[in-house]
C-alpha cells in the first residue's frame, strides 16, 4: 500500500496506538484526519502533527454514531478530496470483573464503540470504495485478545468484543477475495499485543515502536499485522487444546470433508459453473 500522497482517516487517532500510526502514516507522506469525541485533545495531537511537517486536521465525532462516521466521511471527501484509508482504531477498555457481575450497560457501550463503531467505519468508507473503484484501504485495531485471553480473568465484554471484530474482519478479507467490486480494498487487521497507553496504564511496548513495525507491515500489504511475538506461544496453546479435543472426541477419517462447509459451496459453484 503506497500512502504517499493519500488521506488516512484514523479513529481514535490523537493518542496511542492511532497517534503513532498517524505520525507513521503522515511521515511517509499520508494527509492525516484524526477523529475522536474530545476536540480539545484532537486540536492537540493535530498541532503536534502539523509541527512535524504533516498536513493534519480533525473532526469530532463518536464512532457509536454513524451519523457521525458519515459526516466524518463528507468531511474527508470534501477537505481532501477522498478519505484513502481508514483505520478503525477508537476502542474502550471497559469493565474488568467477571462476567457473572458485569454490568450488562456498560457492555453494550463497549460494544457500541469497539465492535459497531469498527463495523460503522467498514461499512459508510466502504461503500465509498465499492462505488469508486479506486485503490483504498480498511484497517481495524483487534488485539492479542482477539486471538487468546491475555488476562487470566475478566474483561469479558473487551475480549469477547476483540473476538467479535477480528472475525467480522476475516469476513470483510473474504468478501474482498471473491467480490470483483471489492478489489480495489486493501483489508488489514492490526493485532496490538500489550502496548503502552491509557488503556494498559501505559505499561508495554511504546506506542511508536508498535506503530513502526506496524506500519512496514502496511506498506507491505499484509493482513495480519503483529508485532508481539510471545503472542505465538499463547496462540499455539490454544491450538493444541482444541487438537487435543479432536483427537479425543472428533478424531479425522477418510471422507470427513462430507460436512465442510467451504467445499460443499466450492463444489456447488463448480457445478453451476458447469451447468
Amino acid at each position: 500500500m503506497q500512502f504517499a500522497g493519500k488521506t488516512a482517516v484514523i479513529t481514535g487517532g490523537a493518542t496511542g496506538i492511532g497517534f503513532a500510526l498517524a505520525k507513521q502514516m503522515g511521515s511517509a507522506g499520508a494527509r492525516i484526519i484524526l477523529f475522536e469525541p474530545r476536540e480539545e485533545v484532537l486540536g492537540e495531537a493535530t498541532e503536534a502533527l502539523k509541527s512535524q511537517g504533516i498536513d493534519a486536521k480533525y473532526f469530532a465525532g463518536d464512532v457509536a454514531d454513524v451519523e457521525a462516521i458519515e459526516a466524518l466521511a463528507d468531511f474527508a471527501w470534501a477537505e481532501n478530496g477522498r478519505g484513502d484509508i481508514i483505520v478503525n482504531n477508537a476502542g474502550l477498555g471497559g469493565p474488568r470483573g467477571g462476567i457473572l457481575n458485569t454490568d450488562l450497560a456498560e457492555a453494550r457501550a463497549l460494544y457500541d464503540v469497539n465492535f459497531w463503531g469498527v463495523w460503522h467505519g467498514i461499512q459508510t468508507f466502504g461503500k465509498r470504495y465499492r462505488a469508486d473503484g479506486l485503490p483504498a484501504a480498511i484497517y481495524a485495531t483487534a488485539s492479542e485478545n482477539a486471538l487468546f485471553n491475555a488476562l487470566p480473568t475478566g474483561g469479558g465484554a473487551y475480549v469477547s468484543g476483540k473476538h467479535a471484530l477480528f472475525g467480522l474482519m476475516d469476513v470483510l478479507r473474504r468478501e474482498i477475495a471473491n467480490k470483483p467490486e471489492l478489489s480495489n480494498i486493501t483489508p488489514g487487521v492490526i493485532i496490538p499485543g500489550w502496548v503502552a497507553t491509557a488503556l494498559s496504564r501505559n505499561m508495554g511496548m511504546e506506542a511508536d515502536r508498535f506503530a513502526e513495525i506496524i506500519f512496514k507491515q502496511m506498506q507491505a500489504g499484509e493482513y495480519y499485522l503483529v508485532a508481539h511475538s510471545y503472542n505465538i506461544v499463547r496462540l499455539r496453546e490454544r491450538i493444541d487444546e482444541l487438537e487435543a479435543a479432536f483427537a479425543r472426541y472428533a478424531p479425522r477419517y477418510e471422507g470427513d470433508e462430507e460436512y465442510d462447509v467451504q467445499l460443499y459451496y466450492a463444489r456447488l459453484a463448480a457445478e453451476q459453473a458447469a451447468s
